[in-house]
């Protein structure tokens, strides 16, 4: 649809191309934008460098995964196993093009010593299917083969399945996901009889795995209800679109909801589906390690060329005041992340980073921990989320308890963010230089709740 207004202006010699010099095409043959699922590197390489060529100066843009075969212009979502012909192919045909996609813009004059780079993935993918038929396969000189395995994602009717293990009716709806947002029709409290029934159900729920063949218990590995989720940053403005509890599932799972009867066999609820044109076999949106964790490349001018670098903790909000501030720019509101000065020459950092250095650094470690979705703040306090919700003491005493904990301590750490927030900014942007004592001193008060959370995880 935008392509009709962008189009003359990036390119007014005619329709835009892919890096191959194809029109690009949606999937009913429509000149434009090819969707979601038809942005492969060759077409989404090719837009940037359009703007760029068009004196953009700031360019973004998605790649469709490699993972998955799109068809023409996106109009199939075929999932690949690891190491299948079609995967690798998929991968060659993403390097040719990010090779295409540099060369030109070099012949433009636009390379790694006048432009920052940044590329990165928004998340982890974990696969859920079998064990090729030929295991020793390399996927580079020997092809994985499926053929006769089921490769893609358990379905699982939720709501059938809790009716029929549990002979609970309550009418609710889900976010169709690994980690499946639950909506309990309408709207009841987190502490309100049907919703705590709902979550000790969860949590006890079990069911024969179609991949193993036994009787899967723990399917369900996390859950946090308002309170927590309020600490992992999963509400919104809108207590509408604020999940009544989300569930975090075994990462071969993805479940949806429908208003069905008991299930007769095991296999009417839980199953993994044929391959077809529109399969799937790739989760995320959960906690598993595969799935939190991600890569950033940043090549450019400020850029130490560091090679490959596990050390330092990051998360996708610190890449925003990143390029702000080694680019010399400033957002007109606050970045929720920090600069990640540890990739950085000093020199490319402004003089207010460069003062007290290493304690600034420290502060920073600190502060990821604290406030990001994925670290130990966040991770210990849903441990203690997830004991809570399964729990079933007197009174509710100990779901009680540990939600009043997680609440003090989200409270006393947003309060905390906030000042530490707003000096981090100020460094970045306006040049104001943090004294020593006040980065030692926000270190040490986000370093004592850090250790208020674990002592809460680990308590029995």
């Amino acid at each position: 649809m935008g392509a009709k207004y962008v189009d003359p202006v990036i390119k007014p010699s005619g329709p835009m191309t892919d890096l191959g010099g194809n029109v690009i095409k949606d999937q009913n043959g429509h000149v434009g934008f090819p969707g979601f699922d038809g942005m492969e590197a060759t077409v989404s390489l090719s837009w940037v460098a359009q703007m760029q060529e068009a004196g953009i100066p700031v360019t973004y843009a998605y790649i469709s995964d490699a993972h998955d075969a799109h068809g023409i212009s996106g109009n199939i979502h075929f999932a690949y196993a690891p190491g299948e012909a079609g995967y690798v192919q998929q991968l060659h045909d993403y390097d040719t093009a990010f090779q295409q996609f540099f060369d030109r813009l070099a012949a433009d004059g636009i390379n790694k010593s006048n432009t920052l780079f940044l590329f990165t993935v928004d998340e982890g993918d974990h696969f859920a299917g079998s064990q090729p038929n030929n295991p020793s396969c390399d996927g580079v000189t020997v092809a994985c083969d499926y053929t006769g395995k089921p490769v893609g994602e358990i379905n699982g009717d939720l709501r059938r399945m809790i009716l029929t293990q549990f002979g609970d009716s309550t009418n609710f709806t889900v976010h169709s996901d690994d980690a499946p947002n639950v909506y309990i029709t309408g709207n009841p409290s987190q502490t309100a009889t049907v919703t705590r029934n709902l979550e000790r159900e969860m949590a006890q729920l079990h069911w024969l795995n179609p991949y193993s063949g036994v009787d899967q218990h723990g399917i369900i590995v996390a859950q946090a209800d308002k309170t927590e989720m309020k600490t992992l940053h999963m509400v919104t403005a809108d207590p509408f679109r604020t999940p009544t509890f989300t569930p975090f599932a075994d990462p071969d799972w993805f479940f949806f909801a429908t208003g069905g009867a008991t299930c007769a066999t095991p296999a009417a609820c839980a199953s993994i589906p044929a391959r077809t044109s529109q399969s799937f076999a790739w989760d995320h949106g959960d906690i598993q390690d595969e799935i939190a964790s991600t890569w950033a490349g940043y090549v450019g001018p400020g850029i130490k060329n560091l090679g490959e670098d596990n050390n330092v903790w990051t998360d996708h909000t610190d890449h925003r005041p990143t390029l702000l501030t080694l680019l010399g720019l400033r957002d007109d509101y606050q970045t929720d992340g920090r600069t990640v000065t540890q990739i950085a020459n000093e020199n490319a950092l402004p003089v207010s980073l460069r003062v007290h250095h290493p304690s600034l650094e420290k502060l920073g470690d600190s502060y990821k921990q604290l406030m990001a979705s994925f670290g130990s703040f966040s991770m210990d306090t849903l441990v203690a989320s997830s004991r809570a919700l399964a729990s079933n003491s007197s009174g509710d005493q100990t779901y009680t308890d540990t939600e009043n904990a997680i609440a003090s301590l989200t409270n006393q750490r947003d309060a905390l963010a906030a000042g530490i927030r707003a000096g981090f900014n100020s460094a970045e942007f306006d040049g104001a230089k943090l004294s020593e004592n006040q980065i030692k001193a926000w270190t040490q008060a986000s370093d004592d709740l850090l250790a208020q959370a674990h002592d809460l995880a680990t308590s029995s």
